[in-house]
Formats: C-alpha cells, sequence, structure tokens
C-alpha cells in the first residue's frame, strides 16, 4: 500500500481546483510547516473568496489580512491554517469559534466538530452563556487577554488556540483552562489582526 504525502493526499481527495487556492496551500501553508492532511484538505475545500468583500475578492488568497466592510479583518491563510493544525479538532468535541466577521475559520471547522458555537468578539467578551461546557475555544485573532466570561463559557481542561498581543507584537498560542484559570504558551510569531473587544483596560500611571 503507498503512503501518500500530504500534498499527493490533497490531490486525490480531489480538492483545490482553484489555482489562487492551490497555490496558498503549496507557497503559504506547506512552506511554512502547515502540513496537516485535514488542514489542507479543509483549505482547498472551502472558497475564501467568497468570506471577503467582493472589492476584495482577487486578494483572497494573498499573504495578507483583509478588511472587511464592518471594519475587522480577514487574518492572513497562513494564520488560520496554523490555527487549525494546532486545534486539531476531535470528531466529539464542543468548539466556540470566536470570529472577527467572516465567517471562514468557523467554516473550515464545521465538519471537523460535533458541535459548533460561533460568537461575535463583543458576544464573547460579555456575559452571556452560549457555547457552555466547550472543549476547545478558538480566537479569531489576537488579544490582550481572554475574559473571565468567556472562560466560563469553557469546561475544565478546555483546549485553546488564540492569537495573543504582547506591546504591539503578535503570535498564536495554545493552551488550556485548568480550574478558574488559563495557561498559554506562545508557538508561532505571525502578524495577526488584532480584537479591541480583548483589549485590557486602560490604567494612569504617575
Amino acid at each position: 500500500m503507498t503512503t501518500l504525502n500530504p500534498l499527493d493526499a490533497a490531490e486525490a481527495a480531489n480538492i483545490a481546483p482553484n489555482p489562487a487556492r492551490r497555490a496558498m496551500i503549496d507557497s503559504q501553508l506547506r512552506t511554512s510547516g502547515v502540513n496537516a492532511p485535514f488542514v489542507l484538505k479543509r483549505m482547498g475545500e472551502v472558497a475564501r473568496e467568497l468570506f471577503v468583500p467582493a472589492k476584495s475578492r482577487n486578494l483572497a488568497y494573498v499573504d495578507r489580512a483583509i478588511r472587511l466592510d464592518d471594519g475587522n479583518w480577514l487574518p492572513a491563510p497562513l494564520v488560520q491554517g496554523k490555527m487549525l493544525e494546532e486545534a486539531a479538532p476531535r470528531g466529539d468535541e464542543k468548539a466556540i469559534i470566536v470570529d472577527a466577521g467572516s465567517g471562514y475559520l468557523a467554516e473550515l471547522f464545521k465538519p471537523l466538530v460535533a458541535e459548533l458555537t460561533v460568537l461575535s468578539p463583543e458576544d464573547a467578551a460579555g456575559k452571556g452563556t452560549k457555547g457552555k461546557g466547550a472543549d476547545l475555544l478558538v480566537i479569531d485573532g489576537a488579544v490582550e487577554e481572554i475574559p473571565a466570561n468567556l472562560a466560563k463559557r469553557l469546561a475544565d481542561g478546555a483546549r485553546i488556540v488564540t492569537g495573543v498581543a504582547t506591546n504591539g507584537v503578535t503570535r498564536i498560542a495554545v493552551g488550556r483552562k485548568s480550574g478558574d484559570s488559563i495557561a498559554l504558551l506562545p508557538v508561532f510569531d505571525i502578524g495577526i489582526p488584532q480584537l479591541a473587544a480583548f483589549d485590557k483596560p486602560k490604567s494612569w500611571a504617575f
């Protein structure tokens, strides 16, 4: 039996018929170490151009963030590919996706988890309970902190993948919830649009 490498697996699944989508996989994801077959398959299947404003569809697969009509951003493809790979979603999990407005990352995750709750940054930072008991949290943007109200929606031991922003530097980080606390470990430096709803309260110093 022949073992397929990730790219061959993508070809065998007949994905990425769109040349720009295939170029994204070959020149952005794979060259940066994102090679998990399930990631390549999903990002080859989902038409990213449908999740950006019509005027920006020719930029959908470019290695850059795209501004959305509401002022939020769709992160660059590599950000979401890396987040999906780090999340390694399981078919029996309940997941929360904090979506910055495009819907693209949530679409990638839909068939990979048992239950998916999609929240706006504002809803995620609020006092609601939608998605309570989630096993996985993925935040589609960089945050200064994860609000306590959002952490309360997670099951103990829940896995977390998010962008983090520290002194203007953004990274992808992974972690877990343990009791009332969340521990995050940065794993990949990359530019990620910051979500203002998760900024730390500003304080004055004299």
